[in-house]
């Protein structure tokens, strides 16, 4: 095991980080488990170099600190969600890709206000603390509103003989997210005691799996299983570089130095079958150059600007519409979930955050 970082003294972008490449890491572990049980021939390379994914995930996730608790986590979980979303919406190079993201980014947005009054009321803790000024407080979309019928989180997939290869680092980049995010909180969920904490965490672990849904469905169905793998290394490769060239900690910094090393030896060695089984040059799928990295830094002024225009959109299956034009199996979709009333809701009524705690406003009011 290595040293987990500080809570309070390393950056809040060097958390992101973590939590993002453990969940890119995670995506990998999972795709491979999938390609082995429909690839006889490439169980065992699959097997070998899988093992070495579940090793990089276990240093990557134990770098969390046990002061975090699982609530700081999760508020960490959604400023990772919401700042690498829109650095991905704003250099997607698809347009309708980059709506995508911004439609889920609302919805990230939203869970981290949610929370963050569940912090504040559960733990007496400011969630400023983690997210240390980087990014916002406020609601978003709301989370009762984000209920859909499955047709209506299906996304057009991009096309892999067109699409650009960042539009594809992007789609698996936030399949990795997402699904850490929803099995992370159906994990944890269970554990709170307070009755309005197990709600809320249940409540956005479906949205989690409509994010995971909508995500997914943006990738080529027609990729053969050794075309996937081998983006899923050159993702790897790609996010390690971009933690790389932006990581402030030294020590975590050698860590992703280390794990690129390791993801261009299995990217050459996915290469290498990929000519093998299909007879075809990687160079067809990938650039010689990786794309520019993902911005890890503060895209406040974006979410603000998209908070402003696109809070009222809605899905009418896979385009976006206003929200007089959502499709009819959405709202009766939503009503049955909120038919009891919305935990979200409850957890954030008459909340609005500023500097400080419940109980540090009480005390002032008082005197």
């Amino acid at each position: 095991m290595q040293q987990p970082i500080s809570k309070l003294d390393d950056d809040a972008f060097t958390r992101v980080r973590i939590i993002l490449m453990n969940g890119i890491e995670n995506e990998s572990v999972r795709f491979q488990h999938m390609a082995a049980r429909m690839n006889g021939e490439l169980r065992l390379a699959l097997a070998q170099v899988r093992r070495a994914e579940q090793h990089q995930a276990t240093l990557i996730n134990w770098l969390l600190g046990s002061d975090h608790s699982p609530l700081e986590t999760t508020i960490a979980y959604e400023q990772a969600a919401i700042e690498v979303t829109a650095a991905v919406a704003q250099r997607e190079p698809d347009a309708y890709l980059a709506q995508a993201y911004r439609f889920g980014l609302l919805e990230h947005f939203d869970h981290l206000y949610r929370y963050s009054a569940l912090l504040d009321r559960l733990e007496g803790k400011d969630a400023n603390n983690i997210l240390q000024s980087y990014t916002d407080i406020q609601p978003g979309r709301p989370t009762m509103l984000e209920h859909r019928a499955p047709r209506d989180d299906l996304r057009e997939p991009y096309q892999r003989a067109t699409a650009k290869p960042l539009s594809k680092m992007h789609a698996l980049t936030l399949c990795g997210a997402e699904h850490q995010a929803r099995d992370y909180y159906m994990n944890i969920g269970p554990l709170f005691s307070d009755p309005v904490a197990r709600q809320l965490y249940a409540e956005i672990a479906s949205i989690k799996e409509q994010h995971a849904t909508q995500y997914g469905s943006i990738l080529d169905p027609t990729e053969s299983w050794l075309e996937q793998w081998l983006l899923h290394e050159a993702n790897e490769v790609y996010n390690y570089h971009s933690c790389v060239l932006q990581e402030t900690n030294p020590y975590v910094k050698g860590i992703w130095e280390r794990f690129l090393d390791y993801e261009l030896g299995h990217f050459h060695l996915v290469g290498e079958l990929f000519k093998r089984h299909e007879g075809r040059d990687p160079a067809e799928i990938l650039p010689a150059h990786l794309p520019d990295p993902i911005d890890f830094k503060s895209h406040r002024e974006f979410v603000r600007q998209v908070l402003s225009n696109e809070v009222d959109l809605r899905a009418n299956g896979s385009r976006f519409v206003d929200k007089p034009n959502e499709s009819p199996q959405s709202r009766k979709y939503r009503e049955h979930m909120n038919r009891d009333g919305s935990p979200s809701e409850s957890v954030a009524a008459g909340y609005a955050w500023v500097p400080g705690t419940e109980l540090n406003r009480t005390v002032i009011a008082i005197d």
